[in-house]
């Protein structure tokens, strides 16, 4: 296991996400914070507002050195890559920025954005994550995408060529899919993918038009049972070639997982810049839960009055923290230190509660005292995180 997966919850880490609202169209599984202009987009006024909200967050917590930056949406890779370099100068301009700093942009693998890639490297991204979601035509016209699956496989093949890095996301437990078209689609994917892989079985979010056709019965998902089985078989064979889970729905070789998301799952801190975005900052020894305006118009309007665009400022309570402590580091293959949950929330977990699921199969403790879900447990892991935080 690499130094960053070694120690659950040890390595200090700050993070800085940035969220760029907007796509060419929206897809109808995504409840994301992501908006469709047929205006054009005033990127440079939208960069003036990003720079400011960076310089403000900064000065609240100063003296913090970045060691990861996430640019996510939306489509980020919309944004020219000249926009994407001052938002990185700007980072660097008000916080340290580590040396080994990971830098990922999520695009969408169509051949527009891929002949961008060149122009983010030079501007400091070193990791993209690729929207690919399917690896079928017919499946991806279901899902909304603007892609095909060729364009998908074209784009993976630059990014190889221009980044060290990259990763891609699947989604399974489709309409219709069965295990042997999972299998070979996810063998195909795994051919292409060189160190990491997010696969998420598809969910049907409320207020989307998935929750509307599949409420309707147009749209029907597979039962628990299969997409039991489905998960079985993504762990089956991403385990054989070298990909294990080292959180529920992230796949990656030893070394290779994405840095800025460990940062959410292990409870460390970041800021959120951008509209919608989230962030979690310890100011006087308190731990703020923080939200800006979702609207991205509203959001650049109230950036340029107040210098910041942040709607929601909680600090979080003790036993708060705790539970977002717990629920968020249960999703990593690492486990929790206990030890932590107590120190935050000023209780233990209850030992007969954690016997109980290790008798069940759904827990283990090794003999550090860390805590994991085991891979039994991680399909019913919201039920487990429930058991321990009552």
């Amino acid at each position: 296991m690499s130094d960053s997966a070694a120690a659950p919850n040890s390595a200090a880490a700050f993070g800085v996400y940035v969220h760029w609202p907007f796509c060419l169209s929206k897809c109808p599984y995504c409840d994301f914070n992501s908006h469709v202009r047929h205006a054009a987009i005033d990127e440079a006024r939208f960069l003036r507002a990003f720079e400011t909200e960076i310089a403000t967050t900064a000065g609240r917590v100063p003296g913090r050195t970045v060691t990861s930056i996430f640019l996510g949406g939306g489509t980020p890779s919309l944004m020219q890559p000249g926009t994407v370099g001052a938002i990185l100068n700007a980072i660097g301009k008000h916080w340290p920025v580590a040396r080994d700093v990971e830098v990922t942009l999520e695009a969408n693998p169509t051949s527009v954005e891929a002949t961008r890639f060149r122009g983010y490297r030079a501007a400091g991204v070193n990791r993209v994550s690729l929207g690919v979601q399917a690896l079928d035509d017919a499946l991806l016209k279901e899902l909304g995408r603007l892609h095909t699956a060729r364009e998908a496989l074209d784009a993976v093949a630059i990014a190889r060529q221009n980044f060290e890095r990259y990763s891609f996301d699947l989604i399974y437990a489709r309409p219709r899919q069965t295990p042997q078209q999972w299998q070979a689609e996810l063998k195909r994917a795994i051919g292409e993918a060189a160190e990491h892989l997010s696969l998420y079985q598809l969910t049907i979010e409320p207020d989307t038009p998935f929750a509307t056709l599949h409420k309707s019965g147009k749209l029907i998902t597979p039962d628990d049972d299969s997409a039991r089985e489905l998960f079985d078989l993504t762990q089956e064979i991403c385990g054989a070639a070298g990909l294990p889970a080292y959180e529920v729905s992230n796949h990656a070789r030893p070394g290779a997982e994405c840095r800025h998301n460990l940062v959410y799952w292990r409870g460390q801190e970041y800021a959120g810049i951008g509209p919608g975005a989230h962030g979690r900052l310890d100011i006087d020894g308190r731990r703020h839960a923080i939200a800006t305006e979702r609207r991205p118009e509203t959001w650049l309007t109230q950036v340029e009055a107040t210098g910041h665009g942040v709607v929601t400022d909680e600090v979080l309570l003790p036993e708060e923290r705790a539970d977002e402590f717990l629920l968020m580091g249960l999703r990593l293959a690492e486990g929790i230190d206990p030890a932590r949950y107590t120190a935050l929330s000023g209780r233990t977990l209850d030992p007969a509660r954690i016997e109980t699921l290790a008798a069940h199969g759904f827990v283990a403790r090794d003999r550090h005292g860390i805590l994991r879900v085991t891979p039994a447990g991680f399909p019913v892991l919201d039920a487990v995180v429930a058991d321990l935080a009552a």
